[in-house]
């Protein structure tokens, strides 16, 4: 039976219990929070106590949520990004605080952490949270401050500057094409080793609308990770799409034929309307709309 909601659990027990449903384990968890493994153990206890429903079973793979915590995990998912969000507008009021940044992943590691390197020397209070995924972190639930996107936004409530066009092309290592030789046609790249997206099927078909014929079925290499698409370009193990300023820093990494297959992404960097008198956020999004543009050698 469900314990009255008088006894209720403060957010902190609440922050323990999403550390182990995320990482699935005591001992992950307790390493994510910095803390002991029997202390995670105590706080679930007491928010089990607290709520009156057990939320974790063990199993030979670990810890196994149960269905009430199952449907925990929504609200407390929301709580954790709104603690998070709170914590950075309130630090941010002194001109130093968190910065949370969500950037494309390729991006995110060949192009803008370097670049950020020289904003935080800038501005030594200012720390920086860098998501680097596919997806794209909702700014209008304030899920991260600042975005750089390579679709444009379409939402009033956010301030976009389009910074321009950067050009992605097939390229294959050197070692390669002297082995395989140069494609010249659709029909010569079918014979090759491609390299791509696996499971990702809307941006493979993307890649369709824009000329590129080959199912993904026909790709000898697959990954939905770009890092892990660019290490097996950079290797050697076939051909596939680069943007060209990140190509042409690698002298083994050659360009095919344009004709073949190449097509144009616009760069924008996002932030929430609201947030434009924020000093240091406005401050690094002028920084990198100003620094973007010649690193990715974007066109407009």
């Amino acid at each position: 039976m469900h314990k009255s909601m008088d006894n209720q659990a403060d957010w902190d027990l609440f922050r323990y219990f999403f550390a182990v449903l995320q990482a699935g384990s005591l001992s992950a968890a307790a390493r994510q929070l910095m803390t002991t493994q029997s202390t995670v153990s105590r706080q679930i206890a007491k928010l089990e106590s607290n709520l009156g429903v057990s939320l974790f079973t063990r199993s030979p793979e670990g810890l196994e949520p149960t269905l009430a915590a199952l449907q925990l995990l929504e609200p407390v998912s929301g709580m954790s990004a709104a603690v998070s969000t709170m914590q950075r507008r309130i630090s941010q009021q002194t001109g130093a605080g968190v910065l949370r940044l969500t950037v494309p992943e390729v991006l995110g590691v060949e192009v803008i952490t370097p670049l950020l390197a020289p904003f935080q020397q800038q501005h030594p209070g200012v720390q920086l949270e860098l998501s680097i995924a596919e997806h794209n972190e909702d700014l209008l639930r304030r899920e991260a401050d600042l975005a750089i996107r390579m679709v444009a936004p379409q939402q009033g409530a956010l301030l976009a500057r389009g910074l321009g066009q950067s050009r992605l092309s097939l390229y294959a290592h050197r070692d390669y094409l002297t082995q395989h030789g140069m494609p010249l046609t659709q029909a010569d790249l079918a014979q090759h080793r491609l390299i791509g997206y696996d499971r990702n099927l809307g941006l493979h078909s993307h890649w369709q609308t824009q000329g590129f014929t080959l199912p993904i079925e026909a790709l000898a290499f697959r990954s939905d990770c770009a890092m892990a698409r660019l290490a097996a370009l950079r290797s050697g193990m076939g051909i596939g799409l680069c943007h060209a300023a990140l190509a042409q820093r690698e002298p083994d990494l050659l360009a095919l034929p344009v004709e073949l297959f190449s097509f144009e992404l616009g760069v924008w960097v996002v932030m929430h309307n609201d947030q434009r008198d924020q000093q240091n956020l406005r401050q690094l999004f002028d920084y990198l709309a100003d620094a973007l543009p010649e690193v990715l050698r974007l066109k407009h």
